[in-house]
């Protein structure tokens, strides 16, 4: 289902020169978390302290309300301290340890502080032992905003920065929830290379603050008008529940339910079943949990990048800024077949080795489950580049865009169900069938402007897009039986994560080919790349529409020619096989 609002509003132009003043956040100087972020990182074991306390209190209550009500004396310390006289000393030093604890929660917060520039967001927090964490903001892989329950309840929420590389993601929690879309949204623009922030807040009138939390805490996840969202793809819930039923792991405890029933019934050891329990209560827990991250799941188009929420309690969204999707993965499983449903994962250059993290789901989940006109519609979102413009050419027209939009779709449609040579795919020989017995007709590979595609697997099918800008190397593999039967297999490497750009069994000659091109074409998509500037490509596009050639060009970079890239167009390597590119060909 798409959503497909209309145009924003002019700003004026008195409101768009005011807009880079109006960032309290992103001033260059030093701020402060949310007054609650004491009690929301560590005051909450006070809160734990004090339920023990009362309710151990709660005995001697019934005590003096009812004579001899109470529970014998089992070495209670509370009743002990009761019984002694020594009540006032315990208060005093329970007393003492709150102040403690207040004035050392306090200071933590006085500590942590945090600034965003031009540049960079640096934060550094810690009394005894300082860290200092920073974020170039050319290296922001996503910025993700989560609500978990009692923080949403307060009007609060937590903010996630996601770099490229090992444990490199930078948090702020908490900030309130109307800061952290602003902070989030400020920090993108300067990302994008914008001279201004022209967005402006939708105004909302308040009704106080009961209100207001009552209004934010039963408003849906996904507010369009909010987030300037030209289009909406949301996961239908019915739909959801039949994938996670009709799932590997589902066939699994069938089976295992189906083993355990017949050895009961053959050797009639009913303690057999015990065991069925630890995995009944494992697999309802994973159910569960998957489901309620799932719910009100969407992904949209926004100014920013790709945003994606889900979550119906506690809630989380990620933007993820244009250009940062490495590799997609689209894939049907065995089961979904009948249906006609899909789903999307992505490999992006993030990992929070730390378990910092708190969205794993949307950080390699792009869409849980949908059909076919889903996925052209969310890799209309995420690949702009292959559904759309690069299809129609640099030079179209609105009318031609929206052909190429047209074409664009039976590029998809042919990539996803087809075997042979449809739609331009080069495919296994009939000899790959020795290797690929099922799917040898459909194992092959084709380019597109700006992307090549690898389209895999006949019982569980899947098509794998790799954007040619993010390509970090090619390989080409061909073991003693690959040899024998004159076949290799090609490897495009990219950034670690669940999608695999691999594709065997093809003929030598179009491993070769393959290796060569890809290379090739890499190195001329990244030498014009500028997605990660995204905002600086739009005001250079814009004056250019009048006669120019409006395709963007890298600072620096003139017109490409076959001396662009000299480290992989001069090795299409030996006769012979297992030749790969030399680091030098590695970006």
């Amino acid at each position: 289902m798409t959503f497909r609002p209309g145009p924003p509003p002019p700003t004026p132009p008195s409101q768009v020169g005011n807009a880079a003043a109006a960032a309290p956040l992103t001033d260059g100087e030093w701020h402060r978390l949310h007054p609650l972020t004491p009690l929301l990182r560590g005051g909450i074991v006070l809160i734990v302290v004090l339920g023990y306390v009362l309710n151990s209190l709660r005995d001697q209550l019934v005590e003096l309300v009812i004579p001899g009500g109470g529970p014998p004396d089992d070495g209670d310390p509370v009743r002990y301290v009761y019984e002694h006289g020594a009540v006032g000393w315990a208060l005093l030093g329970v007393a003492a340890l709150l102040v403690v604890l207040i004035a050392l929660f306090y200071l933590s917060w006085r500590m942590h502080e945090f600034r965003v520039t031009g540049e960079i967001v640096e934060v550094r927090s810690g009394v005894l032992f300082r860290n200092h964490r920073k974020a170039r903001l050319d290296r922001i892989q996503g910025i993700n905003i989560s609500r978990p329950i009692l923080p949403r309840l307060l009007g609060t929420a937590k903010l996630e920065i996601a770099q490229a590389g090992n444990d490199a993601n930078v948090q702020l929690a908490y900030l309130g929830s109307k800061p952290a879309e602003d902070l989030r949204r400020r920090i993108l623009v300067l990302a994008s290379g914008a001279k201004e922030d022209d967005q402006q807040d939708p105004s909302r009138p308040s009704y106080g603050a009961l209100q207001d939390r009552l209004e934010e805490v039963f408003s849906p996840e996904l507010d369009p008008a909010a987030v300037r969202a030209t289009r909406v793809v949301k996961v239908h819930p019915g739909r959801l529940i039949a994938s996670m039923l009709l799932s590997t792991t589902t066939v699994f405890l069938v089976v295992a339910v189906a083993v355990m029933v017949v050895s009961v019934a053959i050797t009639g050891e009913y303690g057999i079943l015990f065991a069925l329990f630890p995995a009944v209560i494992g697999a309802g827990g994973y159910y569960v949990r998957k489901f309620s991250r799932s719910l009100q799941y969407t992904i949209a188009d926004t100014r920013d990048g790709i945003r994606i929420g889900f979550g119906l309690v506690s809630t989380s969204n990620e933007t993820l800024p244009p250009g940062r999707i490495h590799a997609v993965s689209v894939a049907q499983p065995l089961l979904w077949r009948p249906f006609g449903w899909w789903d999307i994962r992505i490999n992006r250059a993030t990992n929070a080795g730390n378990g910092q993290s708190t969205n794993q789901q949307a950080s390699s989940i792009v869409l849980p489950v949908g059909r076919a006109e889903d996925v052209r519609e969310v890799l209309d979102i995420i690949l702009p580049g292959l559904v759309g413009t690069a299809v129609a050419g640099p030079r179209a027209s609105r009318e031609e865009l929206r052909e190429g939009s047209a074409e664009a779709v039976s590029v998809v449609d042919d990539s996803l169900t087809t075997s042979g040579a449809r739609g331009g795919f080069v495919h296994s020989p009939r000899r790959g069938a020795w290797l690929r017995p099922l799917s040898s007709r459909r194992n092959g590979y084709r380019f597109v402007q700006g992307a090549v595609l690898l389209r895999l697997g006949a019982v569980w099918r899947s098509l794998v897009i790799v954007p040619l800008p993010r390509v970090q190397s090619v390989k080409v593999d061909q073991g003693p039986l690959e040899r024998l039967l004159r076949l290799a297999a090609v490897h495009v490497h990219t950034v670690q994560g669940p999608v695999s750009a691999r594709v065997g069994a093809l003929d030598a000659h179009d491993a070769q080919r393959l290796w060569s091109e890809t290379a090739a074409r890499a190195v001329e998509a990244a030498a014009v790349d500028t997605s990660h500037r995204w905002r600086e490509r739009e005001a250079r596009i814009a004056p250019a529409t009048h006669g120019t050639d409006p395709r963007p060009v890298a600072p620096g970079a003139g017109p490409t020619t076959s001396s662009a890239a000299p480290a992989w167009r001069d090795q299409d390597g030996p006769p012979g096989w297992g030749a790969v590119p030399t680091p030098g060909a590695t970006r």
